[in-house]
């Protein structure tokens, strides 16, 4: 295997995010899908019209990014090759699912709507998340435990996404920068994903994976990785365990891209939106060509690119 397909999280929604399959025959049926969960409201005119707290709400943007990615399978098509690894950054694990074979595009959106009505659901107060760079993993969970945060995802190079109520992010923030903190961002997204707040989120969401329908293997050739563990999914019915528990549990994004490396991935394409992903692994994994789909002008283009690297 040597191509390892990323689905982005929630965070850099943007106006030209579905450029290259807003006028894709394959992705029309998606977009009708989607504006059906999205008040009738096309996605495409979203993106390009609304003011920016409308693409960070959390159950319209958590949509929109899986829309994205399964938009571009479907216009891709045969273009994705048979045999290829699969990682999803937060929401976009239940992109991946999809991109696995796993789920039906159409599903992946009704999946993830009620994933995200869980998430708000269960979210107390006012919250968000923090990335952090430049402080130890052992320091993190130590503020975690003094600041009533909770460390959301682990991405390489000592950094660190946290969750929490925004006051104790507030807290927070002045003390990693007391303690060398190199970079610190308030995140665009208002819900303390990945952290015990979401516990009960975690519950509601197990349930609808029960009742959803999905295959009960993978595909020969397919693998998919676990966020929560970065090891592969191997036995549909744990992989579903995980994936529920992954809203109230910690990413380990950074073991993700290592298993995809460990397992022979030398080009990896994002899918979007953004190319935070993309970056992450020029940054940690030397030597791979890493490429965000936003990078690309035409589907022709990104067809041509995955064919030449993925032989």
């Amino acid at each position: 295997m040597s191509l390892a397909i990323l689905c982005s999280g929630q965070g850099q929604q943007n106006a030209g995010m579905f450029d290259l399959v807003a006028d894709a025959p394959e992705a029309s049926k998606l977009f009708e899908i989607a504006a059906g969960l999205l008040d009738g409201n096309d996605p495409r005119d979203i993106v390009r019209n609304a003011a920016s707290g409308v693409l960070e709400a959390n159950r319209t943007a958590q949509i929109l990014c899986v829309l994205q990615a399964v938009a571009l399978q479907a216009a891709l098509g045969d273009a994705l090759p048979r045999h290829r690894l699969l990682a999803g950054y937060s929401v976009g694990e239940v992109a991946a699912w999809a991109l696995a074979g796993l789920i039906g595009g159409a599903d992946a959106l009704h999946l993830v709507a009620m994933r995200a009505e869980a998430m708000d659901e269960a979210s107390r107060d006012a919250e968000g998340l923090t990335f952090v760079r430049g402080l130890t993993r052992k320091t993190i969970e130590a503020f975690c435990g003094a600041l009533d945060i909770g460390l959301a995802i682990v991405d390489p190079g000592d950094g660190f996404v946290v969750g929490g109520a925004i006051a104790a992010l507030d807290a927070f923030e002045k003390e990693a920068l007391q303690s060398g903190a190199q970079r610190l961002v308030r995140l665009k997204v208002h819900v303390a994903s990945h952290t015990r707040r979401l516990a009960a989120a975690s519950v509601a969401f197990s349930k609808t994976l029960e009742d959803a329908e999905i295959r009960p293997a993978l595909i020969a050739g397919v693998r998919l990785y676990s966020g929560i563990d970065g090891t592969a999914v191997l036995d549909i019915a744990s992989g579903k365990a995980k994936l529920a528990d992954q809203i109230s549990h910690t990413v380990e994004w950074a073991r993700c891209l290592e298993s995809c490396a460990e397992a022979g991935a030398t080009t990896f394409l994002e899918l979007g939106p953004g190319h935070a992903l993309s970056a992450m692994v020029s940054e940690a994994i030397p030597g791979v060509s890493a490429r965000s789909a936003g990078e690309f002008r035409t589907l022709a283009g990104l067809r041509t690119w995955i064919a030449g690297k993925a032989g």
